[in-house]
Order: C-alpha cells, then sequence, then structure tokens
C-alpha cells in the first residue's frame, strides 16, 4: 500500500494549519468557502491519528467524505485555471494528500475486514444478484430485502467502487491499483492453493506412474471448473464493478491478481501430454482436453483483455499439444497391433490376448466418441479412408464419422493380425475355430457397449456373416475324414458286407479321433458353441443314420463281434458331438454292441475339464 511519508504528511498538516480562519468572514468565495469545510472534515478524519473507518462507522459521513474531495478536486481545477499562483491552490492541493491517505486505508481497511465476503467464489455466485442500483447507495428498504451476505457484499463493492473512482479522479490510481493488486493476488492464490493447484515442475509429473497420474489429473479437472467458473470470474466480476470508470485499471488489475495462478492451472494439461506416451494415458488425454474445451467459452469471457492473452494462449497450446498427443498415441497403438509377435497361440483355438486388449481399449474410446471426435478431426490422415476399396460393399458403407471410421479401422487391423497368427495352428480346422471365435468375441464385445451405436448394426451384421464364414469352414475341415467314412445312400445300400464292415471301421476311426481332438479345443461363447455343435450333429447324424440304418442288417448275422465294429449308434451319436469343446470325451472299448432298437448299450465315460 503506498502511503504518505512521515515528511510529507507533517508538512501537509503544518500547511494545514497555516490556512487562514474564515469563520469571521462573512464574504467567503464559493472556493475558500470549499477549502474550509475540507479543512474541517479532513481534519475531523484525520488519517495520521487512529485509524477507525468512516466507511464501517458512519456511512453517511463517508458519503460526504467523497463528495467533499469531489467539490475539492473542483475547486483546484478552477483555482488552475484561473488563479494558478494562489497560495489557495497550495492548501487545496495539501487537503487532497491528506485525504487520499485517509482513503487509501481506507480502501485497504474494506478489502482486508470483508476478506470473508470478498472471496471470488461469493462474489461470481452473487453477480447475479447484483443490480445497478446496488452498485450507489441503496434506500434502506431494498437492503431490508437482501440477505446479510449479500448486503455485505454489495455494500463493500459499493464502498470500494466510489472510493476508487475519488482516488483515479484525483491522480491517485497508482496507489489504489497497487493496494487492490497486492491484497487480492494473495487471496486468489490462495484459494487456488486450497484446490491443490501447485506450480507444477515437468519432471517431477514425468515420473509418475499411471495410477498417481491418474490422481493428478482427476484432483486437476475438478480444480480447474472451480478456478475458472467460480475464482477467476469472480475476480473479473469484482475488477468489472471496483474500477468500472477506468479500463486501464481494471486489465492491469484482473491480470495481476490471476496471472500467476491462471498460468499455472493452465498449463498442467500441456505436461501431461508431454510426458512419456502410452495407450493407457489417451484417457487421461481425453479427459483433459474434454475440460479445457468445455471451459473454453468461460476461459474466452473472462481473460478475454489483452493482458490475459498469454493466459488463453497457454489454454490453446495445452488444447493443441493434448491432441497432438492423442494422434500419436492412437498411431502408435495400431502400430503396436501390427507389431505384435506373440507366437504361443491360445490353447484350443481361444481368445487371444491381444483381442482383449483392442476391444477393451476402443470400448473406451467409444464411450468418449464425442471429445475423440474433435480430437481427431483436424487429422489428415483421419480425413482419408484408410480401407481397401474391397473391405466395404455396396450394402456396407463404411462408417460416416471420423471416430467410427478410425474404430472400424482398428479393429480391421486387429482381424488382419488375427489371420497371421490363426497360421500358428498345426490343424487348418483350429485355425478357422480361433478365427470364428476371436470374431465372435469382437461381436460381443462391440454389440454390448458404445461400439453398437457408434459402428451400427449393419457393421455387426456383417462380422457376424463372417463368423458364420469360419465357423463352416472349420466344420468342413474338421469333420471331412468322418464325412468321408460315410457312402453314398446308394452305395450304402448296395454295398456288400464287407464293405458295409469297412466303412464302420473307417467311420469309428474318424469319429473317435475327431471327438478326441476336438474334446481339448475351445468356444468360449455359449451361443456359438451351441450352434456349431447343432451344425455338426445336422450333417453327421442323419448321414450315419442313413448308412447305419442300411449297412447294420447286412452284417448283423455276419460278425460275431459286432460291438467291436460298430461303436456308435445314430441316437448316442450326438451325445459325443454335444460334450465337444468342453468335456474330454473317451469312447470305452468295452461299449455294448449298437442296436438300432435300443441304444441303452453305450455308455459315455466323460473327463470333464474344469
Amino acid at each position: 500500500m503506498a502511503i504518505t511519508t512521515g515528511r510529507m504528511t507533517m508538512a501537509a498538516l503544518l500547511s494545514l494549519s497555516e490556512i487562514p480562519d474564515f469563520t469571521n468572514n462573512l464574504s467567503l468565495t464559493p472556493t475558500q468557502a470549499t477549502i474550509q469545510n475540507a479543512t474541517n472534515l479532513i481534519a475531523k478524519w484525520d488519517p495520521t491519528q487512529k485509524f477507525t473507518s468512516i466507511f464501517h462507522q458512519n456511512q453517511p459521513q463517508a458519503q460526504e467524505f467523497i463528495a467533499c474531495v469531489e467539490e475539492l478536486r473542483t475547486a483546484m481545477h478552477f483555482l488552475i485555471a484561473h488563479r494558478p499562483y494562489s497560495h489557495l491552490l497550495a492548501e487545496a492541493n495539501n487537503l487532497i494528500k491528506l485525504a487520499m491517505l485517509r482513503l487509501e486505508k481506507e480502501f485497504f481497511y474494506i478489502l482486508s475486514a470483508n476478506r470473508d465476503c470478498l472471496t471470488p467464489q461469493s462474489v461470481s455466485s452473487g453477480s447475479s444478484r447484483l443490480s445497478p442500483r446496488s452498485l450507489s447507495f441503496s434506500n434502506s428498504e431494498e437492503d431490508d430485502n437482501k440477505d446479510a451476505d449479500s448486503l455485505l457484499l454489495d455494500r463493500a463493492m459499493t464502498d470500494l467502487k466510489m472510493i476508487a473512482e475519488t482516488m483515479i479522479a484525483c491522480g491517485y490510481s497508482k496507489e489504489c491499483g497497487n493496494i487492490y493488486r497486492v491484497t487480492r493476488k494473495s487471496i486468489v492464490d490462495e484459494e487456488v492453493y486450497r484446490l491443490g493447484i501447485r506450480t507444477y515442475n515437468p519432471s517431477q509429473i514425468m515420473r509418475l506412474d499411471h495410477k498417481s497420474l491418474q490422481r493428478y489429473v482427476d484432483k486437476w479437472i475438478f480444480a480447474a471448473k472451480i478456478a475458472v467458473k467460480s475464482i477467476f470470474r469472480g475476480e473479473k466480476v469484482l475488477c468489472d464493478r471496483v474500477f468500472a470508470v477506468s479500463d486501464t485499471m481494471n486489465q492491469t488489475c484482473i491480470a495481476h491478481t490471476t496471472m500467476e495462478a491462471g498460468m499455472n492451472l493452465l498449463r498442467f494439461p500441456e505436461v501431461v501430454a508431454k510426458t512419456k506416451a502410452s495407450p493407457e494415458k489417451i484417457v487421461l488425454l481425453i479427459n483433459l482436453f474434454e475440460t479445457i474445451s468445455d471451459l473454453w467459452p468461460e476461459i474466452e469471457s473472462i481473460f478475454s483483455y489483452e493482458t490475459l492473452s498469454p493466459m488463453k494462449s497457454q489454454a490453446l497450446a495445452s488444447i493443441q499439444k493434448l491432441t497432438e498427443s492423442t494422434q500419436a498415441i492412437l498411431a502408435e497403438f495400431v502400430s503396436s497391433i501390427q507389431k505384435n509377435a506373440s507366437k504361443t497361440p491360445p490353447a484350443g483355438g481361444g481368445i487371444h490376448p491381444l483381442t482383449y486388449k483392442v476391444m477393451d481399449y476402443v470400448a473406451l474410446l467409444a464411450d468418449r466418441a464425442g471429445t475423440l471426435s474433435d480430437i481427431i478431426s483436424g487429422d489428415d490422415s483421419a480425413a482419408q479412408s484408410p480401407f481397401p476399396e474391397s473391405y466395404f460393399d455396396s450394402a456396407s458403407p463404411t462408417p460416416n464419422s471420423g471416430v467410427a471410421s478410425r474404430i472400424a479401422w482398428i479393429i480391421l487391423v486387429l482381424l488382419c493380425k488375427l489371420d497371421k497368427k490363426a497360421e500358428i495352428y498345426k490343424d487348418i480346422g483350429l485355425s478357422y475355430l480361433f478365427l470364428a471365435n476371436n470374431l465372435q468375441f469382437v461381436v460381443d464385445r462391440a454389440a454390448a457397449t458404445s461400439l453398437r451405436l457408434l459402428l451400427g448394426e449393419e457393421w455387426l451384421s456383417n462380422q457376424e456373416k463372417k463368423v458364420k464364414l469360419y465357423a463352416g469352414s472349420y466344420e468342413s475341415v474338421a469333420w471331412a475324414k468322418v464325412m468321408a467314412a460315410l457312402p453314398a445312400v446308394a452305395e450304402a445300400e448296395s454295398s456288400p458286407a464287407a464293405a458295409c464292415k469297412e466303412h464302420f471301421r473307417r467311420f469309428k476311426t474318424a469319429f473317435q479321433a475327431a471327438c478326441k481332438k476336438q474334446s481339448a479345443w475351445s468356444v468360449p461363447d455359449p451361443k456359438l458353441r451351441d450352434e456349431i455343435k447343432m451344425s455338426i450333429a445336422r450333417k453327421v447324424v442323419p448321414a450315419y443314420r442313413r448308412f447305419y440304418e442300411s449297412c447294420y442288417v447286412a452284417i448283423e448275422n455276419e460278425e460275431w463281434n459286432l460291438e467291436v465294429l460298430v461303436r456308435f449308434s445314430p441316437d448316442n451319436l450326438g451325445n459325443y458331438l454335444s460334450d465337444l469343446f468342453h468335456a474330454a470325451v473317451e469312447i470305452s472299448e468295452d461299449s455294448s454292441p449298437a442296436s438300432p432298437l435300443s441304444s441303452s448299450h453305450y455308455k459315455l465315460k466323460l473327463a470333464r475339464c474344469l
């Protein structure tokens, strides 16, 4: 706070004591009367004596004091223009200095004593209740209608505005501004500090693990919303009110009180965006981007002055860096799928870990599709479809939105990688089953998340068709030897007993081998598992039944060890098929002979795979 030095104060008081006594002069000029009135009032509230606030103790006299200073200033202008060498000019100037000293102390006292009601949050929340009339002395009826907090806020802002206007008009804007800036900056800094905003050290942030960084980001998002919408907005409202008479003072003060805290706040997202890229960090970047984007209208409005442009620039720099880092992480994630070098296929053709990872990731992206769309909108690579022309037919156009297209592309890259990994299996049938399982998981995951709305029903339908194609290819390959062991109907009817016996032997061997092998294979999705088993049964059981009914009678009386040759009846064949993919099927060597009249002789031993 700028306080007049002791020497100047004493000189002013000595000069005041030397002012002629006009009390006995009945012919005072208006200028002389003004100086006399000012002398009496300023002496009554001597700023060099023990301080008692006029504005706190005696509002009517505070108003009188302000009016007296304004009259004194007018008198000085008159003397400068008409009697520049009059001793009255010096006397008036000394009185102004003393009055300014008093107003400096009053200004500081109001800011300090009303610290609780002049918090930025209080000003921000109360600004909507402030009417234009509240900025001048309100009548008692209006004051009675306001709650106590609102009344205190209105009174403090009114008094500060009045003092500021008076000091600025008298040429003491520097002193007034210094008091405001020092006092209010400490308040703003303290409020921001309470929210957990610090001067962030980039090297410290870069050393944080993901969980620690997540906590920092969550705390920042919470703090940023309060800081911008309440603290900075409230400070701007207060500055706009108090220094309404001077744009220069307004801009200078708001810049001084909020710049440091604002820059610290808005720099944090850029620091996070510069940390080491990792796929899981994309959610943090999206959340930060969304927060700043949502706050941008407030930031642009609050920091609209030229003196505050560095804060807007910092917010834009953070948005830009978040955008670049997010786009880079997406590109790197796609690259990591393509570079995945795992050589160990899932047992039994199950779901590959890469499939879990990618689908969990794109599901997270789909949940934030709106924000992600804004992020990738400026990505030139996203503007052009990366899909081959053959990928979409006329009935299945590429997803319209940039996000949908990008996610569909990531899934396509995954599926292409799975094609390569399917080649690791030595059994071609298992390769097809692996592809069917993984694509089914992709479909199920997409259908159960936000991906469904993003990619569309047509996309899902096309993938489901491909699952059926993979499953059909698996059946054709894995059960080819079983089906080949069965003769055509006409051939079976005309085959001699020896040929029938050979077909039974071949079928038994092929069926046992297929069941044994595929009992260890996996189909995690229950619906797909049932569909595949039913499809196999529809192909194998009717064909076997026709053969069985044609050939069994031919060998029934010729084969003494019939139960060894004919191991399966059409009725219990489906029992073995029903336990594919989740049980180890053991066919007992001492099974009873099969009969078209009874299947009770066939027993099944199961070793369940847990």
